[in-house]
């Protein structure tokens, strides 16, 4: 799975911060709101409803929150980092800059799962968590995210 064809157009935010973990999900709500076409509380209030049932914060500040969504077609992504870190609860107990959101149709359940793993998978690189802190322009961070997958081509 390329994940970088789960971006949204627009899809790609680089914010100067956020004082909490409400307001770092309020950015990844706003801009997947946009990028969906839904309204930005009904987007929110998916996130902090699967929040509610434990943190998708993974560790080393990178944090996949997702959500199941009606008026979604397919499995989307936004992707935002903060300038500063917040609290988010991560199992290793680390701010989190890094918030890569996953958006699914409610009966998507392999997808979306795929999707996780691909993310989760990208993201646990150092040397790519890195790369990402150090992108300077939206363009740069999708290439990260595309860089590594190369099309089959015909013999």
């Amino acid at each position: 799975m390329d994940i970088g064809d789960l971006l949204a157009e627009g899809g790609v935010v680089l914010r100067t911060g956020a004082s909490s973990k409400r307001q770092a999900l309020h950015t990844v709500a706003e801009a997947a709101a946009q990028a969906l076409g839904l309204p930005e509380a009904r987007v929110l209030e998916a996130l902090l409803e699967r929040e509610a049932l434990g943190s998708t914060g993974l560790g080393s500040g990178v944090a996949v929150p997702h959500a199941r969504l009606d008026g979604v077609s397919r499995v989307t992504a936004v992707f935002v980092r903060l300038d500063t870190p917040v609290a988010y609860g991560s199992v290793d107990d680390q701010p989190v800059d890094l918030l890569f959101a996953l958006f699914a149709p409610p009966r998507d359940g392999a997808e979306h799962l795929r999707a996780l793993a691909a993310v989760s998978r990208a993201l646990r690189s150092s040397e790519m968590r890195q790369q990402l802190r150090q992108a300077h322009t939206v363009d740069a961070i999708r290439a990260l995210f595309v860089r590594d997958h190369v099309p089959a081509t015909a013999a």
